[in-house]
């Protein structure tokens, strides 16, 4: 249920805490015809997606008017949650899987979200630039950076950059960016075996 979001960011708005709620039953009827998300995993669906996913406004708060790009979104996470937290600001939810943007098409019309845009296309050939750039854990860090730098408009002023989400040691993946980025526990700010070893690691461009 989504009270535990409601409990972790009590400033939600009304309408913000109605969208919320409404997540599941979509994907649930999504889930019944794509496998867009593990059953596991929808057991857990607040958890393990939405606050995974808002964990990142724990750390930033995304200015209003700033463009934002979530790089192999799956079925909309990080940037649905993050859309309706921020719906001043602008979303690009790119997948290359055309099913993914299709549920992920399907579940911003029907919530109503007009600051969200999904692309089926690769990051590779994503030519636009961005204030931020979000992601749960598509590839290693060093090549994720290798192929989404250049999609950041640079700006190492108000938290701007890429924000990625993963899990475990992340000691060899980062050693090249050991003095460049910034890396927060999510355990810090949620109590739940889930986010024992998922981190946030930041890296301003």
């Amino acid at each position: 249920m989504p009270e535990r979001i409601f409990r972790c960011f009590p400033d939600l708005s009304d309408v913000q805490k109605e969208k919320l709620a409404g997540l599941k039953p979509l994907y649930d009827k999504w889930n019944s015809q794509i496998n867009v998300i593990s059953r596991k995993d929808m057991d857990n669906f607040y958890t393990h997606h939405v606050l995974h996913s808002l964990s990142i406004a724990k750390v930033v708060k995304i200015i209003p008017g700033t463009s934002i790009l979530d790089v192999g979104t799956g079925g909309g996470f990080p940037g649905i949650p993050l859309a309706i937290l921020f719906p001043d600001s602008e979303f690009t939810l790119i997948d290359s899987i055309g099913k993914k943007i299709k549920v992920v098409k399907s579940v911003c019309t029907e919530l109503g979200l007009k600051n969200v845009v999904p692309l089926r296309i690769r990051v590779e050939e994503e030519k636009s630039r961005y204030h931020y750039i979000v992601c749960r854990a598509v590839t290693a860090f060093p090549e994720f950076i290798k192929i989404t730098r250049k999609n950041v408009i640079s700006s190492r002023s108000g938290g701007k950059g890429i924000y990625y989400l993963k899990g475990g040691d992340l000691t060899e993946e980062l050693a090249q960016f050991r003095n460049k980025v910034k890396i927060w526990n999510i355990s810090d700010y949620f109590d739940d075996p889930f986010f024992e070893t998922k981190k946030i690691v930041y890296l301003p461009v």
